[in-house]
């Protein structure tokens, strides 16, 4: 038996299956964990989420899930890169969606002691405000009553710095910004969303997330998505950060990549996407 992190899919089912076949995955012994964004900008979102509900794989929230769950509301508007109308079409659209509710924004596991998300983490949380925040925001999503209006205001990048007293809308906004679009961030915890490439790219005075190194959980292991501009090629070179990111940019036409959680193995197939800049 062993688990697998995979990273983003964003719709790139072919790989995906590719991928599985890569790591001899064995449904009835092997576990899948992913760190979001399934879907949108590949080309089978729709088969992507069927066939990763069948597998009750482990999924956290992406960006790309917050904005389908958005669009489905009536509270967004698809982007002109958007591929996700075979689910807004699908016959089982709503019981895609309402599975969807109900991803984690964070997941940990005791046995593994390893954390993962879609994006990162303010380094003013320790792990116990994480799952804390994540937890909050959780039960809103899964709530027909709140979840409609939070869908309202949840596109902005203000507040981009956490209070402990922040409430409200803005409190929410914060919180899934932060597990699912975080990439810099300077010591004080202001976000910074202008910036999308690789680290050395940011401004003056921000860093990536995790090299922050007032961050509260640094001594937590975190599996991250996201930033798929990241040059991800071995483990080693983020040992001293505890961090396993896995967004290795399928959908940009680069490759789809796994990590065996027993040994921090990693396994890769290449795309079948056209090379791309994101």
């Amino acid at each position: 038996m062993a688990t697998y992190a995979i990273g983003d899919v964003q719709g790139c089912y072919q790989e995906l299956n590719d991928l599985l076949d890569r790591i001899n995955f064995d449904s009835k012994n092997d576990r899948l964990w992913f760190t979001g964004d399934l879907i949108n900008r590949g080309p089978e979102s729709l088969e992507v989420l069927r066939m990763v509900k069948a597998l009750d794989a482990v999924t956290v929230m992406g960006n790309h899930e917050a904005h389908l769950l958005a669009i489905d509301a009536g509270a967004g508007k698809p982007g002109k890169n958007d591929t996700l109308d075979a689910i807004l079409n699908a016959p089982d659209r709503n019981e895609l969606i309402q599975w969807i509710t109900h991803f984690p924004l964070l997941h940990h596991d005791t046995d593994y002691d390893l954390t993962m998300v879609h994006a990162g983490l303010t380094p003013l949380w320790d792990l116990d405000q994480a799952i804390a925040c994540a937890a909050e925001l959780e039960s809103v999503l899964r709530d027909e009553t709140l979840i409609n209006n939070f869908l309202m205001h949840m596109y902005g990048n203000q507040p981009h710095h956490w209070r402990d007293d922040l409430t409200g809308n803005g409190r929410l906004r914060f919180i899934i910004n932060c597990f699912t679009r975080i990439r810099f961030c300077n010591e004080s915890g202001h976000l910074d969303f202008d910036h999308k490439g690789p680290p050395g790219s940011q401004p003056q005075a921000y860093l990536p997330w995790f090299k922050l190194k007032n961050r509260k959980t640094r001594n937590n292991k975190i599996i991250f998505g996201h930033w798929a501009s990241i040059d991800c090629g071995s483990v080693k070179a983020f040992d001293q950060d505890n961090v396993y990111p896995l967004d290795t940019g399928c959908v940009w036409g680069r490759k789809l990549t796994a990590m065996r959680l027993e040994d921090t193995n990693y396994f890769s197939v290449p795309s079948r996407q056209p090379l791309a800049t994101q």
